[in-house]
């Protein structure tokens, strides 16, 4: 059984509204062991011959068996399988990859092979062609007749059984071109089948059998030297031949590091590019984290005002007068009593009540006035609010039981009437309404909650304040604390339930007071931070996104700009899903890298805004992971197309780019 066999074999191209026919119905064969050289003159169809029979490209019609079996229909993936087994290819314009080591070039096949022991294989196959010292060295500091050679053992390494040779001496010197010569020779002597293209009769003289073609036709068929013994014949080992399963081997580590290192050449190789087209993922993930950091950030310093202004809290307000169908606001009347205090307390799941009554007086110490809101509280108005005093003491149940004149002051009013800031305000005395009133303690600062500054107030003891400053029967509000944020809402029912017992509320009668809790505030404003985060994050995921943009325009051009180099991966073995994993691994890389980037920046811009601002923010360790796993995702996503246009390319048609 022949080794190659075709009949009847056509290929024809469109040209515009025609036909251009280059074969026209070949009939060959050739034998295993066959040292064979096509000649004819430019434009007769050896090129396009030698491509279909290395499954380069495919007939138009006609057929073609390869060790028995029909290869004209097989698929791309398929056909890079029975190459990778079968085929070694020379090209004349040798083909290696820049910026490789020679050991590297050799060993590529063996990568899509699913071949063992790569560098090894690479290595002997090197020193077989007398390039052993030259392994670590890259193409462009190899000489012409060098880098054939490294095409040689290129095409070896996978134990080939056939080797193509399209114009192997056509870019070399006289005394080179010799060199490669009797290497073919001595490669068809050790049963490897060899079929060289080529136009110069010198050239061809070395081959055992010579078919010319002419217009497309064979028109000589000669041999030059017997064909080899069948021993010598069957000695080239080849790895699994045309039959078998020609499924491409599962994707491995080998290659994974191979597309990864091809990666990171090609991003070092364009630098200034990279750089560029990672620029817009670095943005756009500096921003989200950023963004989010700050947003985080805003959120914490709602929470902590809040729990400032204590934590699982309710207020209870009391109604409003009416009077002539004339109704006052909110808290207008008032007939919560300290009886309605105690009962409260003995409410389930509350931990304590407190009642207070406020309003607002004019403060003076020395020349210095200050109008201020005063606050009737006891000595649970600190642990309920968080407000125990940074310096000096609070408010005692002796102080309350005494009525005596004693005040927790605010920084805000402090500011205001002490005009030496060295002076100690704790046991000074000031006027309340003409009263004298000892300071025993500064409040802690809290700041501001809107419009209010939480400064400005200051704290008396409850009957002080009801009975010598407002002259008030009644509590303008209470505090319920409850024992944890679950049972917020059964103590409100509670609460409800006993102050319309207390105050003989018939069922017809609306509530003659009203509930307030802190968690309602902080919804309102954890949601409004929450849509602020969100609307900066829109606005930083639109930064990746015309970042993943970027990356895609540059994958496109770095898909044309290494046409070649994909012809050529595809002719030594590459099916498409390798092509396709490595563009992708690599605008995944390129992501990745300026994702990594981006959250360097985005931690120093969060820290720097946090620190020269005055802004909270917070980095979260989940937004950074976020953001690396989107910045790689945009890679993926937007290195899809490129990919796949990779992929999808005609080895042949590859190789022809210019």
């Amino acid at each position: 059984m022949p080794l190659i066999e075709i009949a009847g074999l056509t290929r024809a191209y469109p040209v515009g509204d025609e036909v251009l026919v280059v074969l026209k119905g070949l009939d060959l064969s050739i034998e295993e062991g066959e040292f064979v050289a096509i000649m004819g003159p430019s434009g007769s169809g050896k090129s396009t011959l030698m491509q279909i029979l290395g499954l380069l490209d495919r007939p138009t019609s006609g057929a073609y068996r390869l060790q028995g079996r029909d290869v004209s229909r097989l698929t791309d993936d398929e056909g890079a399988v029975l190459r990778s087994r079968t085929i070694g290819f020379i090209f004349q314009m040798f083909n290696l990859l820049p910026r490789t080591s020679a050991l590297h070039n050799a060993a590529l096949p063996m990568i899509y092979a699913g071949g063992t022991d790569r560098d090894a294989r690479a290595r002997q196959m090197l020193e077989l062609v007398g390039l052993g010292d030259r392994l670590g060295h890259a193409p462009n500091q190899l000489s012409g007749g060098q880098q054939q050679r490294v095409a040689i053992a290129r095409a070896l390494v996978n134990r080939p059984k056939i080797l193509f040779a399209d114009e192997p001496t056509g870019n070399l010197a006289s005394d080179q071109a010799e060199d490669i010569l009797r290497e073919l020779q001595r490669l068809n002597a050790s049963g490897i089948t060899v079929i060289m293209v080529t136009h110069e009769p010198d050239i061809a003289a070395h081959a055992r059998r010579v078919i010319r073609l002419k217009d497309g036709r064979i028109v000589a068929d000669e041999r030059n030297a017997p064909q080899p013994p069948a021993a010598a014949r069957g000695a080239a080992a080849a790895s699994g031949g045309a039959g078998g399963d020609l499924r491409p081997p599962p994707l491995g580590w080998a290659e994974m590091r191979e597309y990864a290192a091809s990666a990171l050449r090609a991003m070092s190789a364009n630098k200034v590019r990279s750089a560029l087209s990672m620029l817009g993922i670095l943005i756009g993930v500096a921003a989200v984290i950023a963004m989010l950091a700050i947003g985080r950030g805003a959120q914490r310093a709602v929470e902590a005002r809040l729990s400032g202004l204590g934590s699982n809290l309710v207020i209870l307000i009391p109604g409003s007068t009416g009077y002539g169908g004339v109704h006052g606001g909110s808290g207008s009347f008032s007939r919560f009593t300290l009886d309605d205090v105690k009962a409260l307390a003995k409410v389930p799941h509350v931990l304590r009540a407190e009642g207070n009554v406020s309003g607002s007086a004019q403060i003076v110490y020395k020349d210095q006035n200050w109008n201020t809101q005063i606050i009737g509280a006891t000595a649970l108005y600190a642990p309920m609010h968080s407000d125990a005093p940074y310096f000096g003491r609070f408010i005692t149940d002796d102080d309350d039981r005494r009525l005596d004149r004693v005040a927790v002051v605010g920084r805000t009013v402090l500011k205001n009437l002490f005009t030496d800031p060295a002076l100690n305000p704790v046991g000074q005395t000031i006027k309340i309404n003409h009263a004298d009133y000892r300071i025993i303690g500064v409040l802690p600062v809290k700041g501001s909650t809107g419009f209010r500054d939480n400064d400005d107030e200051i704290i008396v003891p409850l009957r002080t304040g009801m009975k010598r400053l407002f002259g008030k029967v009644y509590l303008d509000y209470i505090w319920i604390e409850a024992d944890a944020p679950g049972a917020i809402d059964g103590v409100m029912d509670a609460v409800e339930v006993l102050m319309r017992r207390r105050h003989h509320l018939p069922d017809f009668k609306d509530d003659d007071f009203s509930q307030r809790n802190m968690s309602d505030i902080q919804a309102a404003l954890t949601g409004t931070t929450k849509t602020f985060t969100l609307l900066l994050g829109f606005v930083a995921a639109i930064a990746l996104l015309v970042g993943g943009i970027g990356i895609m325009n540059i994958m496109l051009v770095s898909v044309s700009e290494r046409t070649r180099e994909i012809g050529l991966r595809k002719a030594v073995g590459a099916a498409r899903r390798a092509i396709l994993s490595q563009f992708l691994i690599e605008s995944a890389a390129l992501a990745a890298v300026g994702g990594t980037a981006g959250i360097a920046l985005g931690i120093a811009v969060s820290l720097a805004v946090s620190h020269l601002a005055g802004w909270a923010a917070v980095v979260d360790p989940g937004s950074v992971l976020l953001a690396f796993v989107f910045s790689a995702g945009t890679g993926v996503v937007f290195g899809l197309w490129p990919a796949r246009k990779a992929s999808l390319l005609s080895p042949i048609e590859a190789l022809r780019y210019e």
